[in-house]
């Protein structure tokens, strides 16, 4: 450990493509600038206009948070790397960047879930809803998201922290994953294999359960209504949720859900693209798009502001 504490890891950052590393940079840096522009406009509008100060909005002002928090840990330093060509991360760096990574993934799991549970209890008991999701119940629910996110990713770092790295310090990726720096690694990492699949498992099978279980529920239940409007109506209620959900654990499953021997540098550059940069530029949109009553909210911010 005291000897992996003082060594520098050299992240290649798309090496087969170094060429093109000027138009990469224009391309990240807009990215990035359209998620925390995306972000924030949501942020604000559900802050300032009192009608959005339900819990739906409420979660998704927390799901905000966690998208810029998300690619604000991966994307300046990559921009940084691209453009001085500094590609070396020093070791607490490395870990930092690896736990942050896996602290906002499980909260985005856990988060879309409470976020399911909402539009269940909206749709199928809402009569209830004031009850089962009042203030202090959402508060809860927030707190105890972003808290039991903060623990799991503890024994992951930890264990990696402590694995010694006698070969090479390339990480092949464009930042500190799991699977790159277990390949760096001269110890027998299955232990390590093992402890993020059954970690991982409880996270994701948990947060999966009660997010499949609230949408049975609330299919069931838009089946039941008798007028094909009032389906329709009901169904796009959680439609945009929904949405956000399948793209979520699609490119989770396809970059985490795999042991490391089938390990790819090529294929998790893909898919860490996919879930660090696509989910977090297109949630806002998915979320506001079709949504009347943001919409609404956002044009009376812009009169107001234009007026002042």
């Amino acid at each position: 450990m005291s000897q992996s504490k003082a060594i520098e890891f050299t992240v290649e950052c798309f090496p087969d493509i170094a060429q093109y590393r000027v138009p990469l940079f224009v391309l990240f840096l807009i990215v990035y600038l359209n998620i925390i522009l995306g972000n924030i406009v949501v942020f604000i509008c559900v802050a300032l206009d009192s009608h959005l100060h339900t819990p739906m909005y409420i979660f998704l002002v927390s799901l905000s948070i966690v998208d810029i928090l998300s690619t604000s840990n991966i994307l300046p330093k990559l921009l940084s790397m691209l453009f001085t060509q500094q590609k070396t991360i020093t070791f607490h760096g490395c870990m930092t960047q690896l736990y942050f990574f896996i602290y906002f993934t499980c909260t985005e799991f856990f988060l879309l879930a409470v976020m399911a549970y909402d539009r269940y209890v909206a749709i199928c008991h809402p009569l209830h809803y004031v009850v089962f999701m009042s203030k202090k119940h959402c508060t809860s629910f927030l707190l105890r998201t972003w808290i039991a996110a903060a623990l799991e990713p503890v024994i992951h770092t930890v264990f990696i922290a402590n694995l010694s790295f006698c070969s090479s310090l390339q990480v092949n990726h464009f930042f500190c994953d799991i699977s790159p720096l277990l390949k760096l690694s001269c110890n027998d990492t299955i232990h390590v294999e093992i402890a993020t699949y059954v970690l991982g498992a409880i996270v994701g099978v948990s947060a999966f359960t009660l997010t499949l279980s609230s949408y049975v529920f609330i299919i069931n239940t838009i089946l039941n209504i008798k007028s094909a409007e009032g389906r329709q109506k009901t169904f796009f209620t959680c439609a945009s949720h929904l949405t956000s959900v399948i793209i979520f654990y699609g490119t989770s499953l396809s970059l985490h859900v795999r042991p490391t021997t089938t390990y790819t540098p090529m294929q998790d550059t893909i898919f860490s693209l996919l879930y660090i940069i696509l989910i977090p530029l297109l949630n806002p949109l998915i979320y506001t798009m079709k949504n009347k009553q943001f919409k609404e909210a956002f044009w009376r911010l812009s009169r107001i502001s234009k007026r002042k």
